[in-house]
């Protein structure tokens, strides 16, 4: 059977509530491919989530290249934040009449990433992927919803960008296609310039558009996540506005703006 990695972060996330139109489409949008005889995954960020959380405790945030610098308190927080958003988007699913289970890349061993170090701190390196418990839950009917705080090979806590651990579950499961879904339509060659979109580029264009620094801030882990994906053998990769409804079904259908990834 056909597999998809949906990968939900940003601002797509800014409304968690159950009768969200965005969550309402996305559970329809799964819905539908589940009858077409397709698996779905659901990887979710929440950057803004981990954000408000560090802030009301009085903790810096900082990143470099992309990534959230964190230290052993702040992952204690990160892991605190992306609970409540993986509670609150599996409840609006349900309710939305989608089956779905929350899980960890903790649950079932699923992610196991050793930390990056300095700068970085605790972030997860390219996680290990152990899917059995993916495919568990395919086997019940119910689709996965996977935050992506993770553990080392001693089992302590480490912090996995979401993109990072969307592209690694992609390549393990030979996904058909992983789609990132954010708050950006399109891959540009020029960040701050709509007229550079990018509607289609292969692994090639995107090493030279890193070489060049065009991919740069949040989108570096998007990328990079979109290469592990295409190396370890899903078929390709679609950057899309995960703010409207069902842009998971306009983005697989090519009906809405997005950056399609091939090799």
């Amino acid at each position: 059977m056909k597999s998809y990695v949906v990968k939900l972060g940003g601002h797509a996330l800014d409304t968690l509530r159950p009768n969200s139109d965005v969550l309402v489409a996305l559970a329809r949008d799964v819905e539908t491919l589940r009858d077409e005889s397709t698996h779905v995954v659901i990887v979710h960020g929440g950057g803004p989530q981990i954000q408000a959380l560090l802030d009301a405790v009085g903790l810096e945030s900082r990143f470099h290249e992309g990534l959230r610098v964190t230290d052993e308190v702040t992952v204690e927080f990160v892991a605190m934040a992306l609970s409540q958003v993986n509670l609150h988007l599996v409840a609006a699913l349900n309710r939305a009449g989608l089956a779905s289970a929350g899980v960890s890349g903790v649950d079932g061993s699923l992610l196991t990433a050793s930390a990056l170090g300095p700068p970085w701190g605790r972030v997860g390196a390219v996680p290990k992927v152990d899917c059995s418990l993916i495919e568990t839950l395919w086997a019940s009917g119910v689709t996965p919803v996977v935050s992506s705080i993770s553990t080392d090979e001693w089992g302590e806590l480490v912090n996995c960008n979401a993109d990072v651990a969307a592209g690694a579950l992609a390549g393990a499961l030979q996904a058909e296609a992983l789609i990132l879904l954010s708050d950006v339509d399109q891959l540009r060659t020029d960040p701050l310039d709509e007229n550079t979109s990018l509607a289609l580029v292969t692994r090639d264009d995107v090493r030279r558009l890193f070489d060049n620094g065009s991919i740069r801030d949040g989108m570096r882990p998007k990328m990079n996540a979109a290469l592990d994906a295409l190396e370890g053998g899903a078929r390709r990769v679609l950057v899309a506005n995960g703010t409207r409804a069902h842009a998971l079904r306009d983005a697989l259908a090519g009906s809405t703006k997005s950056t399609e990834v091939v090799p």
